[in-house]
């Protein structure tokens, strides 16, 4: 039984310590005291009523009681959020904060130029930017606006379809014409090709036509950003958004060895039609998307 009703600063300190799994951590995330956070952990256990955390060698272990809650804090911290975004600007102004989620790749390398030719036009609007592989939650405010590879399917949100962006094989000048290229998918084979490390993702290329294994990979990293920067530095051959090839000079390697195309959709949630400011940012970034998908 709840004995108070425990302060948000309390759940907020909560879920720092989990995801920093510290209580320095969580004093540096939140820009308080080590000891300020333990008397918040030790507040809340005594609220609640139950214990939260274990100690050990390894850190702040919490318990399984602490873990069922984790989804509650995290949708109050989403709707203080929402609700601060909100109240930074009136519903019908041209100011204020606009949240967006977007995928690493887009949200690094397309989107920046976009914003910032956005905020050229609308000087009192702030950009937020969440880089993300994962579907950030609209349906519970955690973004405004998304940029997504899946279309949605909850019936709560508006989306619209921008297109198709075509991905291929693709390797720096200096690279090819240091070591040659290849003319076949076995002479492919034999050049440093870059890819992921631990875990295949769920949006890596379903018709490859290579096994995808990896000790495929020369250059292996799990981040996207880190496999483009290996692919524009020249370390060897690899895939990426042609738009993208094409912007940074890259050279396409068997171009029709891959015939895969990725699908954007643009999302927010439909009660966001009435903020003017969330409307204004949805309507540049469909227009200036569509147009680098067709580039």
């Amino acid at each position: 039984m709840v004995r108070t009703q425990p302060g948000w600063e309390l759940f907020r300190t909560f879920l720092a310590v989990i995801e920093e799994q510290s209580l320095s951590g969580a004093a540096r995330r939140l820009a308080l005291t080590q000891p300020t956070i333990g008397r918040h952990v030790d507040a809340l256990e005594d609220a609640l009523g139950v214990s939260l955390f274990t100690r050990s060698q390894a850190g702040l272990v919490p318990t399984a009681g602490a873990r069922a809650l984790v989804p509650h804090a995290r949708a109050m911290a989403s709707a203080a959020s929402a609700f601060l975004r909100e109240a930074s600007g009136e519903v019908e102004e041209a100011r204020g904060a606009v949240r967006v989620t977007a995928s690493e790749m887009i949200g690094s390398e397309v989107l920046p130029p976009l914003f910032a030719a956005f905020r050229e036009r609308e000087p009192r609007i702030d950009i937020e930017l969440v880089l993300s592989n994962r579907a950030e939650d609209l349906l519970r405010r955690e973004a405004d606006i998304a940029v997504r590879m899946l279309k949605p399917t909850q019936g709560a949100l508006t989306a619209r379809k921008l297109g198709m962006i075509e991905l291929g094989f693709h390797a720096h000048p200096r690279y090819l014409a240091a070591h040659g290229t290849p003319r076949s998918l076995d002479e492919l084979r034999s050049h440093p090709l870059i890819g992921f490390d631990r875990a295949i993702s769920t949006r890596t290329l379903p018709s490859s036509p290579i096994p995808l294994t990896r000790e495929l990979f020369a250059f292996r990293c799990d981040s996207d950003i880190g496999q483009y920067a290996a692919l524009r530095a020249g370390f060897g051959i690899g895939v990426c958004q042609n738009p993208l090839a094409r912007r940074d000079a890259l050279v396409p390697v068997l171009p029709a060895a891959l015939d895969f195309k990725l699908g954007v959709w643009l999302v927010m949630h439909r009660d966001l039609k009435s903020s003017r400011r969330v409307r204004l940012l949805f309507e540049h970034l469909a227009t200036h998307l569509t147009a680098y998908i067709n580039s």
